[in-house]
């Protein structure tokens, strides 16, 4: 049975991209579940292109974390332990701990407003509910903090390390109460990086980075026993 749709060819994207879009999308949400086993034939014909921009996208794939290739078995859909999830936040901790120290330095005034401005957005959102759009604006959030660190490759090496653990953000921001607490630490962060307190800045994100990591393990635990 398909589950994937097939992909609109009248996109003014490359192909690969979209591909590589669309399958990125399919194991976040579950379509393409841990273990599984992806083939380029039947990927190719349920997204109704050719095997090479499948093949592509897996590549890039592999690259982020979302698919191991295996040597003579065949490609997966990678399987994230409890182990794998406190080394990515042990990283991420100390880069997003620097990053958001350097903001603190390098932030100019109108991108402090529109951090300020995000975090109204985020408010708003928490009062309706939208689930969707505040892990979308939580994203452009951490996008811009990034930004203004003036730092690309540290920027990049945090993106990769979000992007494997993607799948479960909105399982993260479902948890009772960490929606508020989410927005009260981004406010803790703001504050200092205002303030241009980079030690306070460095705190205020490794608080951050713990409280998701403990927040996230507590949602998978509560995943599992109610399976």
């Amino acid at each position: 049975m398909k589950r994937l749709e097939p992909i609109n060819l009248d996109l003014h994207q490359p192909l690969r991209e979209v591909v590589c879009e669309t399958l990125r999308n399919a194991i976040r949400e579950g379509i393409l579940e841990p273990g599984e086993r992806l083939m380029e034939v039947q990927l190719a014909d349920e997204l109704g292109i050719s095997r090479t921009p499948v093949r592509e996208a897996i590549r890039k794939l592999e690259q982020e974390g979302y698919v191991i290739m295996m040597p003579r078995r065949g490609t997966y859909v990678s399987d994230v332990s409890v182990s794998d999830i406190k080394e990515i936040f042990e990283i991420r901790s100390a880069l997003e701990s620097l990053a958001t120290g350097l903001a603190a330095r390098r932030i100019e005034p109108d991108e402090l407003e529109q951090l300020q401005n995000l975090l109204t957005e985020i408010s708003g959102y928490i009062e309706s509910g939208d689930i969707k759009k505040i892990v979308e604006t939580d994203i452009n959030f951490h996008a811009l903090l990034y930004k203004v660190s003036r730092n690309e490759r540290l920027a990049g090496i945090i993106y990769n390390l979000k992007e494997q653990l993607a799948r479960f953000r909105t399982l993260s921001m479902s948890y009772p109460g960490r929606l508020e607490a989410t927005y009260d630490e981004h406010c803790d962060m703001v504050e200092a990086i205002a303030n241009g307190d980079v030690s306070a800045a460095r705190d205020a994100a490794e608080r951050h980075m713990e409280q998701a990591e403990e927040t996230l393990l507590k949602a998978l635990r509560k995943t599992q026993r109610n399976k």
